[in-house]
């Protein structure tokens, strides 16, 4: 199997398999998917931790707007009051006014936030570095242990424009927002390897070769963004310890230069006699004023 190292810039995303013989179009498909199914993950686990500490999300027109605002206007979060949390809330006022306050009790909060903690660990970026391959199925694990903590914690569901429910029913708003900037589209995306963009109608291996045990850094990218830069022949660890080297040879070279030309004849291998104190057991011997 052929190993691909996603990456986007320089910054690893992770490792997938596939054979030499896949057409490039149906690899793009599966990364593409994979990528953004990767992202709905961060979205979602991101939501659920703000759900855990300050309860559902308000209505639009009640975003943002103090309580007494809220009573001047005569609003009121009805869907807010109908999907209350397994258990009873507890009052957690949301600071930024965001969410209506009401989270679930502590033993509720567990269940979302540890269940989050394990999604993210799924389609974590370190995968990458511990040789793990992220596949499709794996991402639809993560988002279902996501739906499944949801519907523990709010059998009653969540209100339908609470950003999680969204997620779960494929309905989430991106437009304008940072987050859309990062989502891939098919239509719109290639893939390169070697500073080359992999054509579609055409197979892995018009690229990379027969040999099936092969590992390469491919880039997804955006069309009409150019090729992707580079990677540094050298990683960050590598040129620190190569400036190092270089500043400790230089040192050295320096004090060479300001040395006496007879200074080599203090060191022990210039000694002479050295074999004879080995010998006798004095090499190591020192004496002086007490």
């Amino acid at each position: 199997m052929v190993k691909l190292h996603i990456k986007r810039g320089d910054e690893s995303q992770f490792l997938f398999e596939t054979t030499v013989q896949q057409p490039v179009e149906d690899l793009v498909k599966e990364l593409i998917l994979i990528h953004n199914g990767r992202l709905k993950v961060e979205r979602m686990c991101s939501e659920i931790n703000e759900l855990a500490e300050h309860g559902t999300t308000l209505p639009p027109n009640m975003q943002g707007l103090a309580d007494d605002q809220i009573e001047d206007l005569k609003l009121v979060d009805e869907w807010g009051q109908k999907c209350e949390p397994s258990g009873g809330s507890i009052e957690c006022k949301d600071p930024i006014s965001r969410r209506n306050g009401k989270a679930p009790n502590e033993k509720m909060k567990e269940v979302l936030t540890k269940t989050a903690s394990e999604a993210k660990k799924i389609i974590s970026k370190s995968q990458a570095s511990a040789n793990v391959c992220v596949t499709q199925p794996m991402v639809k694990d993560a988002l279902d242990q996501l739906r499944g903590a949801v519907t523990i914690v709010y059998p009653m569901g969540l209100p339908p424009h609470d950003p999680i429910r969204m997620e779960i029913e494929g309905n989430e708003e991106l437009d304008g927002t940072q987050a859309s900037l990062t989502v891939l589209e098919e239509d719109n995306t290639s893939l390169w390897f070697s500073g080359k963009e992999m054509h579609r109608g055409k197979k892995l291996c018009d690229y990379v070769g027969k040999n099936e045990k092969t590992k390469i850094i491919a880039k997804l990218q955006k069309k009409g963004g150019g090729a992707p830069a580079r990677e540094a022949v050298f990683s960050e660890d590598e040129r620190k310890q190569m400036m190092l080297h270089a500043y400790r040879k230089q040192e050295e070279w320096k004090k060479m230069q300001e040395g006496n030309e007879d200074a080599y004849l203090d060191s022990p291998w210039a000694d002479s006699s050295q074999l004879k104190s080995q010998l006798q057991g004095i090499n190591n011997v020192k004496w002086g004023p007490r």
